[in-house]
């Protein structure tokens, strides 16, 4: 009877604890801080504040494609692994100057919708015109 109740007890640990996965999230290293708020001057909805962490290293950014949503207030921590970075977003005039371990943050409102082109902006060996990526934003 005991073996009974334990081999139970085992089956329903497995099944529960196996249970479906949460979805991942949008942005790896992404964290929402807020709700939407209303905005004191217009009363129009503004959108979410919102950290992605971004790596630079050699020839990459990670998360290379980064998603938000218009209105979104955005706070990029980029850090360079390797070199000297920079970090350039012209469509919402963004630039920034990465040194190697240090965090550079940069913060801008997602204002319109589409997809931008992330790019390095200092020269940071043979594969920096590959360097790239992409922030989507939508309604």
């Amino acid at each position: 009877m005991m073996r009974l109740l334990v081999l139970t007890l085992l089956v329903a640990v497995l099944l529960f604890g196996c249970a479906s996965p949460q979805a991942p999230p949008k942005n790896e290293g992404a964290m929402e801080k807020n709700d939407s708020t209303v905005d004191p001057k217009d009363g129009a909805m503004m959108g979410k504040e919102v950290v992605i962490e971004i790596t630079a290293k050699q020839f990459e950014f990670s998360p290379s494609t980064i998603t938000v949503k218009k209105g979104d207030k955005v706070k990029l921590k980029i850090t360079s692994q390797d070199v000297t970075h920079g970090f350039s977003l012209p469509d919402f005039g963004v630039s920034a100057n990465l040194q190697p371990g240090v965090t550079t943050e940069a913060v801008f409102t997602a204002d319109k919708t589409g997809e931008f082109q992330f790019r390095c902006s200092v020269f940071c060996g043979t594969g920096h015109s590959t360097m790239a990526g992409k922030l989507v934003v939508t309604e």
